[in-house]
């Protein structure tokens, strides 16, 4: 098998997992919110889940910040580079750089 297959197959899934844990990670903190507005229980052996997924949003959002501010200079449309990086991390930040360089 090609390595450039594999390599794009294994890129391709961890793209779609990020962005799955994602999307799961702002419906954590969602539901987070939601229980702290309405006065709700969270169970405390699922609080340092919370902390993980944090970290991870707030990655995330530096990555995205690092990508609209380099896909700008670059005279490519800013607020698309930094919601895909957002949601796929330092892989749509490593495709940014490479097409710079060519």
């Amino acid at each position: 098998m090609n390595t450039d297959l594999l390599k794009n197959r294994n890129l391709l899934a961890i793209k779609i997992l990020s962005t799955v844990l994602m999307i799961a990670a702002i419906g954590l903190e969602l539901w987070n919110i939601y229980a702290v507005l309405n006065q709700v229980a969270i169970p405390s052996n699922i609080k340092p889940i919370f902390w993980i997924e944090r970290v991870a949003v707030a990655a995330h959002l530096v990555e995205a910040i690092i990508a609209a501010f380099k896909a700008s200079s670059k005279d490519k449309v800013w607020y698309k580079y930094s919601v895909y990086t957002f949601f796929v991390g330092t892989i749509g930040l490593i495709e940014l750089f490479r097409e710079q360089e060519d």
